[in-house]
């Protein structure tokens, strides 16, 4: 067991696990942060994306010895006064969630697009979101969403 200090949402945390224990593990378990979802265990298929200094990353597979950056999961993905995020607030207006399972990996990675592109085209898209899978094959609706919450972000800064 060794102590580790995290930067998780904004927040500083510490925790004492075993080095090797992956981070998505550590956030369910430790910090009981559970809306990263375990998928398939070996970074394939999107539903333990979290954002690491901003980029994607899978989190069932990344040692929390190895984690470099502070963390952002889809708890700390909305507006710091409480209201969604324009993503979040884009997903529900187009229904874009059926199980929801993969939706915080969609949600992630989408998050990671905007920020550094906020008009993103239809290849764009499907291109930073190709490693989230959706089994209830949403897509449509996850680029619809995307495209709208690019709208929105860019209509708020006045772009």
């Amino acid at each position: 067991m060794a102590k580790f200090k995290l930067r998780v949402n904004g927040r500083d945390r510490e925790v004492e696990v075993r080095p090797d224990m992956p981070l998505l593990w550590v956030l369910r378990d430790k910090l009981k942060l559970t809306g990263t979802k375990y998928g398939c265990g070996i970074a394939q298929c999107g539903a333990c994306t979290v954002r690491i200094d901003g980029v994607p990353t899978r989190s069932c597979v990344l040692p929390v010895q190895a984690v470099a950056g502070a963390v952002t999961t889809i708890e700390g993905l909305a507006a710091k006064n409480g209201d969604p995020h324009p993503l979040q607030a884009a997903w529900i207006e187009h229904d874009v969630p059926q199980c929801g399972y993969c939706q915080s990996g969609q949600l992630m990675s989408a998050a990671a697009l905007l920020e550094s592109n906020p008009k993103p085209t239809d290849a764009d898209i499907d291109q930073a979101l190709a490693g989230n899978y959706c089994r209830c094959g949403t897509y449509v609706r996850i680029r619809k969403a995307v495209h709208s919450a690019a709208q929105a972000r860019n209509a708020a800064k006045g772009a």
